[in-house]
């Protein structure tokens, strides 16, 4: 993600290497859904999606990417 401290929104960056169903969600440090950036079939290749945080507090957040058997999380910390 970039930036990542970041206010209020960054980009999430993310390859595919073949065309698959791929899911992208934040979670906060308490394991709730906060937002569903992507639910459907990708193409392969590059990707980048934006995760605008306006309305929520300040904090650690966790995208987390599924995309057939492979699975990523990264670590996100908003700045107000």
């Amino acid at each position: 993600a970039y930036p990542n401290p970041f206010n209020p929104s960054t980009q999430i960056s993310f390859d595919v290497p073949a065309t698959r169903n791929a899911t992208l969600k934040v979670f906060n440090s308490l394991g709730q859904e906060v937002a569903t950036l992507l639910d459907g079939q990708v193409t392969a290749g590059a990707h980048t999606m934006t995760f605008d945080a306006s309305s929520l507090p300040s904090g650690l957040y966790f995208a987390q990417l599924h995309a057939g058997s492979f699975v990523s999380t990264q670590k996100l910390v908003l700045m107000k």
